[in-house]
Formats: C-alpha cells, sequence, structure tokens
C-alpha cells in the first residue's frame, strides 16, 4: 500500500474543488513490477466526477502502471472477491515482485494483496526444515511461494483452492518460482479435501479472514498427533482485537479435544474502520 497524499494532493489541488481536497485518497495499492503494474484504489462518491483527473495523477506518478481499477465494494460472494471496474487500461494480468520471488496474478479476477507481504514473510521465517504444510484457501499460493523463498528445505506444501482462475494463476506462479517439486496446488473444496490429509501437517494456513473459524476442526485435525502451529485469520474489532478469535480457538479446541497454546498475536492490517485483519498463531495437539 503505497501512500501518496502529498504528491497526489499537489497534482489534484489546482484542479479539484478546495472544499473537496480532504477526499482524495490517502493510499492504494500497487500489484506488479518496474516492468508493469495495476493500481487498485478506492475513490469517494464525492470525486466520482473527477475520476478522468486522478487516473491523470496516477500515470503521471507511476510510469509502468498499465492499469487502474477501482474498488466498488468489500469482499464478497463464494471466493470472497472485490467487486471492481477498469478505469484505464485494457490487461490487468501481471507478474508481482516481492522480496525475490514472484507471483502471477490478475487483481481484476482472483483476490491477491502486497498489503500482507509483510505477513507472508513473517510466516515464512518461522518454518523448519522438513516441515509438511496444508495451506487453505491458498489462491495463488503466495504464502508458499514465499515459504519456500526463506525455507527451501520445507518438505511439502499442499495448497487447496477451489476457484479455478486462482488456481490456474497458481499453477503458473509455481512454475515461475520452480517450486513444482515443493508445492502440490489442489483444485478443491477444503470440506472435500483435508480429510485426505487428516494427521499429516505440522502447520497450517488459514489466511482467510471472514469465515476460517467454519473449517477450525478440520485444520485441527489435519494437525500431526504430535502437534503442529495453526495460523488462524479472523477480523477483530478495535478495542478488543483477538478476543474473539481466542474464544473461537478455544471453543473449537475443547470440542475437538485438542490442547493449545498462543504463540503469536499480530494485526496484519486494517480491514474496515475500526476492524483489522489479524493473526493468531497457536500449538495445538490431540489430549
Amino acid at each position: 500500500m503505497l501512500k501518496n497524499k502529498k504528491s497526489l494532493k499537489t497534482l489534484l489541488q489546482r484542479i479539484i474543488p478546495f472544499e473537496l481536497l480532504e477526499f482524495i485518497p490517502t493510499s492504494y495499492e500497487i500489484i506488479g513490477s518496474r516492468q508493469g503494474s495495476v493500481i487498485i484504489i478506492q475513490i469517494p462518491e464525492p470525486l466520482k466526477s473527477y475520476e478522468n483527473e486522478i487516473i491523470k495523477a496516477l500515470i503521471s506518478l507511476h510510469k509502468n502502471v498499465k492499469a487502474i481499477i477501482k474498488k466498488e465494494s468489500e469482499r464478497k460472494g463464494e471466493y470472497r472477491l472485490f467487486d471492481y471496474s477498469l478505469l484505464y487500461g485494457n490487461s490487468t494480468e501481471v507478474i508481482h515482485k516481492e522480496y525475490g520471488y514472484y507471483i502471477k496474478v490478475d487483481p481484476l479476477r482472483v483476490y491477491f494483496s502486497s498489503k500482507d507481504s509483510f505477513d507472508r514473510i513473517d510466516i515464512a521465517k518461522s518454518v523448519n526444515v522438513n516441515e509438511e504444510i496444508l495451506y487453505m484457501f491458498a489462491g495463488v499460493a503466495p504464502y508458499a511461494v514465499a515459504i519456500c523463498k526463506y525455507q527451501p528445505n520445507v518438505k511439502t506444501i499442499i495448497a487447496i483452492e477451489k476457484n479455478e482462475v486462482a488456481y490456474k494463476y497458481m499453477l503458473e506462479t509455481i512454475k515461475l518460482n520452480k517450486l513444482e517439486e515443493k508445492i502440490i496446488p489442489i483444485l478443491g473444496d477444503v470440506k472435500e479435501v483435508c480429510p485426505q490429509y487428516y494427521n499429516f501437517a505440522d502447520r497450517v494456513l488459514m489466511t482467510l479472514p471472514l469465515g476460517a473459524h467454519e473449517y477450525l476442526s478440520l485444520a485441527l485435525n489435519c494437525i500431526k498427533k504430535t502437534g503442529g502451529i495453526i495460523h488462524f485469520y479472523h477480523v477483530g474489532k478495535e478495542n478488543m482485537l483477538y478476543d474473539e478469535a481466542i474464544e473461537i480457538i478455544t471453543k473449537y479446541c475443547r470440542e475437538n479435544n485438542f490442547s493449545f497454546s498462543i504463540l503469536k498475536t499480530k494485526v496484519v492490517n486494517e480491514y474496515a474502520p475500526f476492524k483489522y485483519k489479524i493473526r493468531i498463531d497457536f500449538y495445538a495437539k490431540q489430549m
């Protein structure tokens, strides 16, 4: 997420009326690389008639931009995608580069957030040699690629995704990073796939912030009998960021006869006003 309030405001302050300057977006997301990038921006309703001016300003700030898309809604639907409209450009497919690895993606068609890059690295650096990992709701598999980059001696990552478009980009991303021997992509619903991997994982990734709790019993059963780590994501409210998530973890561990201990709590990024995408890492073992 790039913060360009001063630059964007400077370019627009003689075009947009003074009373509307406060609505100029303070940040926007850039996905891609120097070879081409896509800007994702939210434009408040009061600035709708100035979209062309905003587009011109963004293009002047970022010479490598090939497309600009406007976020129209929060994530929704079966695949938890945003509604977007294309403001500029034709192709929105890009190769995103971060921390020395590459993600092929079309942000207009599948979910991917460059804002989660620090979170990806944080998890990747905690992975040990020879771990077997189960990755739910994998999307284009950015966490799997990050793990392989920072822990090349990971044993196996099972990446599950049911969106066929995201799965297609996952395959291309795996090939792009030459990780065919490490990441095993599976097209399917985690509810149907996970029972095949009970007692398999040293670590389970649950990167879906809304609704992940519905799959927590599956995740627990996928952990090895000797115990393992679950990265559980949730949306927490300001002033009580982790309370609800910890209540959910406690409930499901009790119901499935698991003991657990919290290893780490972390704010990943802002999800909505006064709400945050959070992560809780916990160790679980069947009693």
